[in-house]
């Protein structure tokens, strides 16, 4: 009998092996059209030709997602910044977070535009930014209004499409460093943001950026909405997000007293993001429906107006984006946007090893 067992346990393990390393470690997918920028990538970069060996043991796009946060956590590196408080046209305000120390005027400054909740103690903004100072430029982390500590001066938020922050942000960090080269990193919705910057303000992100990089950029957000409200563990993760954003609208004061379109009290009973962006979000905007707001945010028919070097990395198994929702068509016919898919990877997950 227990011959029998260790043999159907070695038949197990050999298939599942067998279905790893065929089905699972592949090259990503580079999907841009023929011409400098795909030849620069082949070139430089080294993940675009390289294997991508997901852990054998967590090859699932949610497990992928909710494990590489436990990992990093665990992981994650001291990192000690320089804080500044740029106060904003408006009167708002939001932290620069920044990690220069040792720099020369003239080297290259990184912004990271982290995720929907994320701010520059996030565990992967921590790894992105130690790997940005690794390789000898600035990093400057930029958490959106009412995030980092910042008190919320005005009653308006951050959102996807929303550019006029970080344009004055990357203006600032022009005027402090003229010389040097402006990339930005943005990373999940960061990426919406940055990616809404270069298709609204195309001559303007020319002038200012040499570069950008996101990382799990949720290009279509009607199918990005429909997928996270998937049951039973997509809905799970969503409705995680969702009491987040409950609780960070809760706690501003300036969002409750003063005259809004919004009734706070049904904000704060959303259970999804697609319930919060239609009570809160599109209405901060001034958004009149929500289907307004995620047509103006979506990225997915814009690859067009891109005139920046822009590299976005994507997983097929991305719960908050799936692949039918990744235009990898439109980009194999761009010369400025690249789009590299991995296998498995989830969403800011990518653990491989």
């Amino acid at each position: 009998v227990k011959m029998w067992i260790v043999s159907i346990a070695i038949i197990l393990l050999l298939g599942y092996f067998t279905y790893y390393v065929t089905a699972v470690v592949k090259r990503p997918f580079l999907a841009t059209a023929s011409g400098p920028f795909r030849r620069y990538l082949r070139r430089h970069v080294p993940m675009v030709q390289a294997l991508f060996w997901p852990h054998w043991w967590c090859t699932e796009g949610r497990a992928q997602t909710l494990l590489a946060r436990i990992i990093r956590a665990w992981m994650s590196p001291r990192v000690s910044y320089r804080r500044e408080i740029l106060t904003l046209s408006d009167g708002g305000q939001v932290a620069l977070d920044w990690l220069d120390q040792d720099r020369t005027q003239d080297s290259p400054v990184v912004v990271v535009l982290p995720g929907l909740l994320g701010d520059s103690q996030s565990e992967y903004v921590k790894h992105l930014v130690t790997s940005i100072v690794r390789i000898g430029a600035k990093a400057v982390v930029f958490n959106y209004r009412g995030l980092a500590g910042v008190e919320l001066k005005t009653p308006r938020l951050y959102c996807a499409c929303s550019v006029d922050d970080l344009s004055e942000v990357l203006l600032h960090v022009r005027m402090l460093y003229s010389k040097a080269r402006i990339a930005v990193v943005g990373v999940s919705m960061g990426g919406l943001i940055v990616g809404n910057y270069l298709v609204n303000r195309t001559e303007e992100s020319k002038s200012m950026l040499t570069a950008v990089f996101t990382i799990s950029l949720p290009w279509n957000m009607f199918k990005g909405s429909e997928s996270i409200d998937r049951p039973i563990l997509n809905r799970m993760l969503g409705r995680h997000l969702t009491r987040s954003l409950c609780r960070l609208v809760g706690k501003h004061e300036v969002l409750w007293n003063t005259k809004h379109d919004w009734d706070m009290d049904q904000v704060l009973r959303s259970q999804s993001i697609r319930e919060f962006d239609a009570r809160f979000t599109s209405k901060n905007f001034g958004f009149e429906k929500l289907d307004n707001y995620y047509a103006h945010a979506t990225l997915h028919d814009k690859l067009d107006r891109v005139q920046v070097p822009l590299l976005c990395l994507n997983a097929a198994d991305d719960p908050f984006q799936p692949m039918e929702a990744i235009p990898v068509a439109a980009a194999s016919k761009s010369s400025h946007v690249a789009i590299l898919v991995t296998t498995c990877g989830g969403h800011i997950g990518f653990l491989e090893g």
